[in-house]
């Protein structure tokens, strides 16, 4: 039997006993009245955590769920504006060039955001039929401000495709309030369920777009073909992963019992805590402040740290943190605090790290690290999964 081992990265998340619980229920035929009934509560629930017009709920990953988001709405040959604030940011500029979709990109230096004044501009020089923007990159722990943007994006007559991967269940995006056309996300992520789900919101703009394209150069990733089971989960279109739905189905009971606002404040609580916690320990986090994520951060070693001792002596404590990737290989490392990790939970990592600058020769003090995390969690130092 393997040791526990706490994955802090930017996803999978920890998955709590009530959610595994949930994914080794009996394996029940995707007909069975009773999944169906609980498919059919999923789909709603995902659909008011969105605040979408629509909802899919489908066997894949977050990447599957960008193609669907891009496949249903824009047509070969338009163009899109991709607003990128790291490596997933950019990811989208392939994914649409593989479906003859134009693309024109708007980067900024990694750990700042592009400046929602050069986006205006851009959108003043050009016409796209959508802007994509990842709100947060987990590659800077950059955090998009989708409240500037819904509107700029919205009055230059564009659709809204966000990608909410690392940010649905842990920071609002309820789509109507910021003007959000399309919401893309995974399920392994904030929601903290494993990896397994793609989960795609359409509101009325994104599927008057749809209605108007007729045919798209998709079959799985059409929603066209979805949207008949979503409406109506016993019938079938393409076998859905009934027991990931299981998982779904209780992870969407944690969310909703703790409550959405009360959720979104605790993540906010945390991503300051870890970001002071850090500082604490001699470490900085890449984004500046007022783009810091909420729900994960990429940080920077300074000089005289070896990346792969770093991590490799983190995993002997038990703590699993990510690479960087990109130009910050080798420079930093990316630790997640999201879903429904607890305060403790990241104090042990807290320890472990001040733990590990030690015995790579770089004193650090942990217990003012652990002061200075639980000081910023606040009322939320107490949130446990099984207590909402």
């Amino acid at each position: 039997m393997e040791s526990h081992t706490l994955v802090l990265i930017p996803g999978p998340t920890p998955v709590v006993d009530e959610i595994r619980e949930g994914l080794a229920r009996p394996v029940l035929a995707h007909t069975d009245p009773r999944f169906v009934e609980v498919f059919r509560c999923v789909i709603s629930r995902v659909r008011q955590l969105m605040g979408a017009r629509e909802a899919y709920v489908v066997a894949g990953t977050g990447t599957l769920a960008m193609e669907m988001a891009l496949v249903n709405t824009v047509a070969p040959g338009e163009r899109v504006l991709v607003v990128s604030h790291g490596y997933f940011g950019d990811r989208f500029v392939p994914l649409a060039q593989a479906f003859g979709i134009e693309v024109d990109v708007l980067r900024t230096e990694w750990g700042r955001r592009v400046p929602v004044e050069e986006i205006g501009a851009q959108l003043g020089r050009r016409s796209y039929r959508a802007v994509t923007i990842t709100h947060v990159d987990t590659s800077t722990g950059v955090v998009a401000d989708i409240a500037a943007l819904g509107p700029v994006i919205r009055g230059a007559g564009a659709l809204f495709i966000l990608d909410g991967v690392c940010a649905t269940g842990g920071i609002d995006e309820d789509m109507e309030k910021f003007g959000v056309d399309v919401l893309l996300t995974g399920s392994q992520k904030a929601l903290g369920v494993p990896p397994g789900l793609a989960l795609v919101g359409f509101g009325p703009r994104a599927l008057e777009a749809r209605a108007r394209m007729g045919r798209v150069p998709a079959y799985y990733c059409d929603i066209a073909n979805w949207r008949p089971v979503m409406e109506e989960p016993s019938r079938y279109f393409a076998t859905p992963a009934v027991n990931m739905v299981f998982a779904m189905d209780v992870a969407l009971d944690i969310i909703f019992r703790e409550g959405l606002d009360r959720r979104y404040e605790r993540h906010l609580a945390y991503g300051r805590g870890m970001r002071a916690a850090l500082r604490a320990l001699g470490l900085e986090p890449l984004p500046v402040e007022q783009a810091a994520a909420p729900t994960t951060t990429t940080v920077l070693y300074g000089d005289g740290l070896d990346d792969v001792t770093f991590r490799r002596l983190m995993a002997a404590r038990g703590i699993t943190v990510a690479g960087a990737l990109g130009p910050l290989a080798g420079r930093a490392f990316r630790v997640g605090h999201m879903g429904n990790v607890t305060v403790a939970e990241l104090e042990g990592a807290v320890q472990a790290m001040a733990d590990t600058l030690a015995e790579m020769g770089r004193p650090a003090d942990g217990a003012a690290a652990r002061r200075a995390l639980q000081e910023a969690a606040g009322p939320y130092a107490d949130f446990r999964a099984d207590r909402c």
